[in-house]
Parts: C-alpha cells; sequence; structure tokens
C-alpha cells in the first residue's frame, strides 16, 4: 500500500508545474466556472473547489467553504466568472454570471410549494418565455454576443417591469427581491461571446469529486487529498480535451498544450525508471522514524 502511496505522492511532485500552469491559464482565460463540494476527511470535513473552462480544470483542497481565498487568487481576472448563488462569489470585483440553471429549479420549487400563487406565476413565466427564446438564438447561432444582444430589450423590459410590481405573497415577494438583486448578473453572457448561461462545466468537473469522495469514504487524509487533485486536475483536462491521460503520463511532457500539439509526443515510447535519485517515499521515511523510534524505546 505504501509503494501506491508513494508513487502518487511522486506524480504530484513532477505534476506541481503542471498543475500550477493550468490555474494560471484558466485565470488568464475569458471565462471562468466555479464549483465547491464537501468532503469528509479521517480527521473531519473539507471543501474541494474547482476552477475549470472547457479546455481545462483545476481542483483546490480548502478547509472550509469560506470564500475569502477567492479575492487574492482572482484579483488579475478579467473574464467572467460563472457559478451558483453561494454569496461568497458576491464580492469578487469581476463580470459574474449566475447559473440560470440553479435558478430555474428554485423556481419550479417555488410554484410547486404554492402551485396557486398567480403573482409567482406572473413571475416566472414570462422569465421562462424569455428565457427559452434565448436558448432557441443560441442553438441556432451559438454564443455569439452579435446574435445574443438582440435579446437586451427584451431583459430590460422584463425587469422595468417587475420593478414596478407590488406585490403580497411572500414567494414573489422573495422571488422579486432574489431577481433584482442579482439583476447584473443573471443576463451577463448576452453581451460576451463563448460564456455559457449555466455552469454545467464546472458541475460536470466537480462530478470527479463525487466520485472519488464515494469510494473512498473517509478514509483519505489532507495531504492525500491534495495531492490527489494535483492528478485530478490533469486527468479531467485531458479528459475534456479528449486526449488520453495514460498517454500524457507515458509520455512524461509536463506542458498539456505541448503534448496536445506534438504528435511525436504523444507516440513517443515510454521509458521505465525507478525512483528518482535521492527520493525517499514518504510512506518509507515514516515507517523507518516509526522503527528508529521503537528501538529506541526498547534499548531504555
Amino acid at each position: 500500500m505504501w509503494e501506491f502511496l508513494a508513487f502518487r505522492n511522486l506524480l504530484a511532485q513532477y505534476y506541481l508545474r503542471t498543475y500550477r500552469r493550468l490555474l494560471a491559464k484558466i485565470i488568464a482565460g475569458p471565462v471562468l466556472y466555479a464549483d465547491e463540494t464537501e468532503v469528509k476527511l479521517n480527521t473531519g470535513t473539507g471543501y474541494v473547489w474547482v476552477f475549470a473552462n472547457v479546455e481545462a480544470a483545476v481542483y483546490i483542497y480548502r478547509p472550509s467553504r469560506e470564500g475569502e481565498f477567492l479575492r487574492e487568487m482572482l484579483k488579475d481576472f478579467n473574464g467572467v466568472l460563472v457559478s451558483d448563488f453561494y454569496s461568497a462569489y458576491d464580492g469578487l470585483n469581476c463580470l459574474q454570471q449566475r447559473c440560470l440553471i440553479h435558478l430555474i429549479r428554485d423556481m419550479n420549487r417555488a410554484i410547486l410549494d404554492n402551485p396557486f400563487d398567480r403573482e409567482l406565476q406572473s413571475i416566472t413565466t414570462p422569465f421562462g418565455s424569455l428565457l427559452r427564446s434565448i436558448v432557441m438564438t443560441i442553438d441556432e447561432h451559438g454564443l455569439k454576443r452579435r446574435h445574443l444582444e438582440r435579446h437586451s430589450r427584451a431583459v430590460a423590459t422584463f425587469f422595468e417591469r417587475l420593478i414596478g410590481r407590488v406585490y403580497d405573497s411572500d414567494a414573489s415577494k422573495a422571488l422579486q427581491e432574489r431577481l433584482l438583486r442579482n439583476r447584473d448578473r443573471l443576463f451577463r453572457f448576452l453581451h460576451h461571446d463563448g460564456v455559457l448561461w449555466n455552469n454545467n462545466v464546472a458541475e460536470n468537473a466537480i462530478k470527479r469529486v463525487s466520485h472519488y469522495r464515494d469510494d473512498v469514504g473517509r478514509s483519505i487524509k489532507e495531504a492525500g487529498l491534495t495531492e490527489q487533485l494535483v492528478l485530478l486536475s490533469i486527468y479531467q483536462t485531458c479528459r475534456v480535451r479528449g486526449i488520453s491521460f495514460l498517454r500524457f503520463l507515458l509520455s512524461r511532457e509536463r506542458d498539456i498544450d505541448a503534448f496536445t500539439d506534438s504528435k511525436r509526443a504523444r507516440n513517443r515510447a515510454p521509458r521505465v525508471e525507478l525512483y528518482p535519485k535521492g527520493y525517499q517515499p514518504p510512506g518509507l521515511v515514516s515507517l523507518r522514524q516509526g522503527k528508529s523510534r521503537k528501538l529506541a524505546m526498547d534499548t531504555r
């Protein structure tokens, strides 16, 4: 078992540069999709955050769901951040797009809870019609700003009517307040090329963590999870690019872009090596230290 853990540690060290390069490239891009999920460790709980675009994904472990680290990490991000409605994203100094699938789900739930609320339906029905017309444009023309901006007038009209209404039901008041609070973050994608109206990119990426979480249960430690996330970042990036994760590892290449562009790198014959000179597997070091302490105790 310790040999497997040592191998993972060695790979994580080797590809740490690749991992950091991927994160830097995502942050330098025009759009970033983010999501987070809880993980249970053998000593408590933590959170895994994913930051992704259509070509790469990077997973980061954090001991809590607090989002203060986002301010520093994304301070130079100049694109559009797509996320759910978690409040940690609210104070970030960048353009944002909220996931409209999350919003639609919440609207549907509110309607199920209040089936006879005509006021609520007077908000959800025109919103649904507006979004359907936009999605039809996307289906026909793709995520092109020159086509999507045609819906700007309809969006403005929807909010003008929403502002001018006074509602009596609690559900309608809550939805009205939520829509107006997020007004600038609901249809941001209309004014940019290639920005999705949902957060499916990040949600699909975070599913990899969910699968891993189900497999390991509470057996993982923080250090082990951090190493695993380095490799998972590379795996998911290879996956969305349609290249072989195994072939990338065997190529010994650390630059995924170079590997993707180079036929020679993909077809290079793998070399079998022992551990690098001077490398000591952490598990073996711990084992030796344990034996040394036991020997010291026995000789007293």
